[in-house]
């Protein structure tokens, strides 16, 4: 528990079940999400969201990788200052868009319909969660993925695993293995901050999804269970104080 750990990689994703967004730093709020991540979904079909009373939702009723594997080929790009995303996809065209204006997420259902093509079986509608963040469990604050445990599964399936499989806000090198099992209620400083581990992520089909290819190429929830006896690969926190974290800032556990 006391190994040093630091870390090694910070992603957004602003429109959920859309490309992560590398950043090199970035504050977290006391109380609040991982900045910029999953502000927006795209719902297939209507999802009982309503705005003015936001709920958590079954990420199933969203475009996401667990039921739309090929939404991994469309690559957005986002700006937080302007709210201006870029979507680009094999196949189509580059569409430039104003998430949150009508017309710019009208363009952007439209776009993302032709795209998927049969894969969407219902209305697409851009959600924008005023606030709400559009998580896979409504405790999901902040998302880690523990490297050393990744390279631990890579090594006991045999192949390689890219860690944007996970979806995680904050990468950590330098744990041991599946520590992030373990440690619920403790107490970590994270560069400038200090978060609380609420308990592990419990995975789904969307990891057996390439994010690079579109492909379901794996069954990694089965192999998590026949490997280890659980489905768990991450660690959900919350934000205890406001402060900066940035890549390469260490990763201490506050006894």
């Amino acid at each position: 528990m006391t190994a040093s750990a630091r870390i090694a990689a910070l992603y957004r994703h602003p429109v959920k079940g859309l490309t992560p967004e590398a950043l090199g730093r970035t504050q977290l709020d006391t109380d609040a999400a991982f900045p910029g991540d999953r502000l927006y979904a795209v719902e297939i079909g209507p999802s009982g969201f309503d705005p003015d009373a936001p709920a958590h939702i079954s990420k199933m009723r969203f475009a996401v990788l667990a039921r739309i594997p090929a939404l991994a080929r469309v690559i957005s790009r986002w700006d937080a200052a302007t709210g201006d995303l870029t979507v680009e996809a094999p196949g189509a065209a580059r569409l430039n868009l104003r998430l949150g204006d009508p017309d710019g997420d009208r363009a952007l259902e439209a776009w993302l319909a032709a795209v998927l093509g049969e894969a969407a079986t219902a209305p697409l509608k851009v959600l924008d969660g005023r606030g709400h963040r559009f998580m896979d469990d409504p405790k999901g604050a902040v998302l880690i993925l523990n490297l050393v445990s990744l390279r631990d599964l890579s090594e006991r399936v045999g192949r390689p695993l890219d860690p944007l499989r996970f979806r995680a806000n904050i990468h950590v090198e330098g744990w041991a293995p599946w520590i992030e099992n373990d440690v619920a209620g403790r107490v970590l400083r994270v560069g400038g901050t200090v978060l609380q581990a609420i308990k592990p992520i419990r995975r789904c089909v969307a990891v057996d999804v390439d994010p690079g290819t579109g492909e379901r190429d794996a069954d990694l929830v089965s192999d998590l269970m026949r490997l280890y006896g659980h489905a768990f690969c991450g660690l959900y926190l919350s934000v205890q104080t406001t402060g900066e974290i940035a890549v390469d800032d260490p990763v201490e556990w506050m006894e």
